[in-house]
């Protein structure tokens, strides 16, 4: 570990520890999901007690910079949780704009995901988990293309109905509530891929959002990417001041 404290300086420990640790979940390993080094070894590395880097780790998890997953470990929070109440499934969103949702294609699959989602999951090198490619719109084409998968203990397996709203299934065929959701959201140009998919031209707007999803144990569920026409989808936040 090469962040080290001076036991010499007049600056507290605990400080110094704060200091290491904004520095550490900067680096690139551990914004994209990788979990930190358990206390016990951050402590040991920096010649400090566990109670003295608890009171830093502390101050950065008070701050939502970092989230203590139970059984899991720590890692960095992603860039956007607005913690939206109410927040509604895909086929949701569209009943309540008045859309009759048609799936275009649907396709599913076991894989060994990458390492970006086994993060997120905290699972091993090797082990596959289900994919769900779901190509969805309206009646006059698609305009949404989106890649699942899901943590394996969900036990989701292709033999599920995903004709059904995909978090009926999870409460009602297996006991999962989806209770959390995070979301990032970001533009880019279509590739080739996904502008004949969606049927726009190659390089045209798209927007790309990622949606991740917790039960009420903040426990994975689903790492899901949204790709939308820019020309179909408007996000909106609604925030009231306290």
């Amino acid at each position: 570990m090469k962040f080290t404290l001076n036991h010499n300086s007049s600056v507290p420990l605990y400080l110094q520890a704060e200091q290491n640790l904004r520095k550490m979940i900067e680096q690139p390993e551990y914004q994209e999901g990788k979990l930190l080094p358990n206390e016990v070894d951050i402590a040991k590395a920096w010649g400090i007690s566990r109670n003295t880097l608890r009171q830093a780790t502390n101050k950065l998890v008070y701050e939502g910079l970092l989230l203590r997953k139970k059984g899991v470990g720590t890692v960095v929070t992603h860039p956007v949780d607005s913690k939206a109440q109410n927040w509604m499934s895909f086929s949701q969103e569209m009943q309540s704009k008045g859309i009759k949702v048609v799936n275009y294609d649907l396709q599913l699959e076991w894989e060994i995901p990458r390492q970006e989602i086994r993060n997120f999951m905290a699972i091993d090198e090797g082990v596959e988990v289900l994919k769900m490619e779901r190509l969805r719109g309206g009646e006059d084409g698609p305009f949404v293309f989106f890649v699942s998968h899901f943590h394996p203990w969900t036990n989701l397996t292709e033999n599920d109905d995903f004709t059904r709203p995909l978090y009926d299934i999870l409460e009602e065929d297996h006991s999962i509530v989806a209770h959390l959701s995070k979301e990032e959201i970001t533009a880019r140009a279509a590739n080739s891929e996904l502008a004949k998919k969606l049927r726009i031209e190659e390089g045209e707007p798209i927007l790309v959002r990622k949606r991740f999803v917790f039960d009420p144990g903040r426990r994975a569920i689903e790492y899901n990417i949204g790709y939308y026409r820019a020309d179909s989808f408007v996000y909106t936040l609604e925030s009231q001041r306290t």
